[in-house]
């Protein structure tokens, strides 16, 4: 094999490839962030607090509660695309159970968020169809139940176990700052016990992925600024 290659790969690609994978997980987590911030801001204009409530909303507001819901998939694509660049960000560091609580938690959040969503659109599909009897009937008073009981427990529950064991890899490994897993510590804990007592409390999660994301894309961009000025520096 050519000394100059490993894997099948030039060396001299290699580091090019990890100078990507930093860049693409923040892009990745931004769009995440700012789709399912928009999602859920616009499912907490346009919907009751209450689980019980009749359903008058579906009359004015069903448009907008389709567009949220619709957002949904391609805000759980990049979420999965930031997971997977962000192991491979890891590498070799990575501690085998918490990377399996990590990629764990981070799958069921999107299994917990689609199903949630899923009811949500399925009310709306209803509606359009018997937007007469849909409303204040048994059938919508469950599907509007288990949408809030998947979303405000399982999924925000979930979004902080992946919070958890993010925060604790970022301090093991070092691959972003101590405050960002500090932070981290502080959402998930009001995550895990404010679920079902405020209802907004799910744009915490997002708002640190952003956070964290912002991180990366700067980290990543200061360390290219410096390789830049070391590489003229040594010529």
């Amino acid at each position: 094999m050519n000394p100059s290659t490993k894997g099948g790969r030039p060396q001299w690609a290699r580091p090019k490839t990890r100078r990507r994978a930093p860049r693409a997980a923040a892009i990745a987590g931004i769009i995440f962030s700012i789709l399912l911030i928009t999602s859920v801001l616009l499912l907490l204009r346009s919907v009751p607090d209450l689980p019980s409530e009749a359903g008058d909303w579906l009359r004015e507001r069903s448009g907008a509660v389709y567009v949220a819901v619709n957002l949904v998939p391609f805000a759980g694509i990049a979420f999965l695309w930031f997971v997977g660049v962000l192991r491979d960000r890891l590498g070799d560091r990575e501690d085998r159970f918490l990377t399996t609580v990590f990629l764990g938690s981070g799958l069921l959040f999107i299994a917990t968020l689609f199903v949630a969503a899923a009811f949500v659109g399925g009310i709306v599909a209803a509606y359009n169809v018997q937007f007469e009897s849909l409303p204040g009937s048994a059938t919508f008073t469950v599907a509007r139940a288990l949408a809030y009981e998947t979303m405000n427990v399982y999924a925000v529950r979930m979004a902080a176990v992946f919070t958890i064991a993010t925060s604790t890899l970022a301090l093991r490994t070092g691959f972003v700052s101590r405050w960002i897993a500090l932070v981290g510590y502080a959402a998930a804990l009001a995550l895990l016990f404010a679920g079902r007592r405020i209802d907004w409390i799910v744009l915490v999660f997002p708002v640190w992925v952003l956070l964290l994301s912002l991180h990366i894309l700067l980290d990543n961009f200061r360390h290219i600024v410096e390789q830049g000025a070391h590489m003229k520096e040594t010529r």
